[in-house]
């Protein structure tokens, strides 16, 4: 399976990413070329080849209209904050012109792009606009960014989105991501790091912070990992064949860097243990229960065969799988809930697909979306638990609250 892993061990920024991306396209300059075309009023793109830590990589230069957007934190490193405000709340320092969600949507619907890339790219400033009405206690759409931040941030989005568009990978993965630790400045004051908006945006998704001061992963990176990345932790087994460096412009005691890496991963497989025992002397609510215990003791699946026994006796074969790890305590609960004697133990490998659990909001609660993908089919299904707490409180079916859930998550 053809597998971006993106190592976000000094956090992500919209230019870092767009840099780290860059180096992995087989035609980087006409790539730029394309990017300075695509119509954005007063952007333009300029990589700049810079050493971290005597590491050779890329930083990704935006300017609009000749300036180059700067925002510092309380330390002196660098932040690329969106500038957004609520409808209306102008103050003296707001005398630029702004742009509403609208504004940018209708923008990247004029772009020349692909149509599955300007989703993409209004889908992810959706996610910004939504993190900062969140932080400021207003709808999406009536949050204004400021021109020069909207650009900026626009750019690097869009960049990003054609990229992995063209580099088409089938699954992309993140490492936990570095947030850094401290205080950052913005247009209202003072904020601990990760700044709000950003901490919003990162929710669910495994962070850390350290001994770096400085704001490491911004709002802009935050939403472009939660918008692409299907899960988060260790590179998984892969064959790498291209690796990219994009980089900020400070410097840190760390290569201030993220790292891309294409190639082939495997499809998973892993070991388990498949325990079996012959039951005839046993009632049905007695296996119902033992069946809850085994799953409470650590099994991976756990069911019942009709099957015919010595004598003549209908009987039921109680199969289990577990993890080695487990199997000591899956062995005890078999006895202790089940009549048998004995248990017979086979090892065996499994072929699976990866899984990753996320939860999303909806206008009836949080829903959970399973999402299993591998041997190139992508499955989402969504939790049983969450349609039936939806249909009980509705008072639907659970086929009629599925379509309630989907649709919201759609929309």
């Amino acid at each position: 399976m053809k597998t971006l892993y993106l190592e976000c061990n000094m956090g992500a920024a919209g230019d870092m990413l767009t840099a780290a991306l860059l180096e992995l396209h087989p035609d980087p300059e006409a790539f730029v070329r394309r990017l300075n075309a695509l119509g954005l009023p007063g952007v333009s793109f300029r990589p700049e080849p810079m050493e971290k830590c005597g590491v050779r990589c890329t930083h990704m230069t935006v300017t609009v209209n000749g300036a180059e957007e700067e925002s510092e934190d309380v330390c002196g490193h660098e932040a690329d904050h969106c500038h957004a405000h609520p409808a209306g709340e102008h103050g003296h320092e707001h005398h630029h012109s702004h742009h509403s969600l609208h504004d940018i949507e209708h923008l990247v619907s004029h772009l020349d792009l692909p149509a599955a890339v300007k989703d993409d790219v209004t889908e992810v400033y959706r996610l910004i606009a939504e993190a900062e009405g969140r932080v400021h206690g207003k709808p999406a759409e009536e949050i204004h960014f400021h021109e020069v931040g909207t650009l900026d941030a626009v750019a690097d989005v869009t960049a990003v989105c054609l990229l992995l568009h063209e580099l088409a990978p089938e699954r992309i993965l993140a490492s936990p991501v570095h947030v850094g630790c401290g205080e950052v400045r913005c247009a209202h004051g003072v904020l601990p790091v990760p700044a709000p908006a950003a901490a919003y945006l990162l929710r669910g998704i495994p962070t850390y912070g350290g001994e770096i001061r400085g704001e490491l992963c911004t709002p802009t990176g935050a939403a472009l990992l939660r918008h692409f990345a299907e899960g988060f932790g260790p590179q998984p087994l892969m064959r790498v064949e291209k690796l990219g460096y994009g980089c900020g412009k400070k410097d840190f005691e760390r290569a201030n860097c993220v790292r891309a890496l294409l190639g082939e991963a495997a499809d998973a497989r892993d070991r388990a243990v498949e325990l079996r025992c012959n039951l005839d002397d046993i009632t049905a609510e007695e296996i119902g229960f033992a069946l809850e215990e085994l799953f409470a003791a650590g099994a991976l699946d756990a069911f019942t065969t009709p099957i015919g026994m010595k004598k003549n006796r209908p009987g039921v074969l109680l199969t289990c799988l577990c993890r080695e790890a487990d199997k000591e305590a899956v062995l005890r609960a078999l006895f202790v809930h089940t009549t048998t004697l004995g248990v017979r133990e086979f090892p065996c490998e499994r072929h699976v697909l990866e899984r990753q659990v996320s939860t999303r909001d909806t206008p009836y609660g949080a829903v959970r979306v399973k999402r299993s993908a591998g041997y190139g089919v992508v499955r989402e299904k969504l939790e049983y638990e969450d349609l039936a707490r939806i249909a009980r409180e509705r008072g639907v079916s659970l086929s009629d609250a599925a379509s309630l859930a989907e649709d919201a998550l759609k929309g």
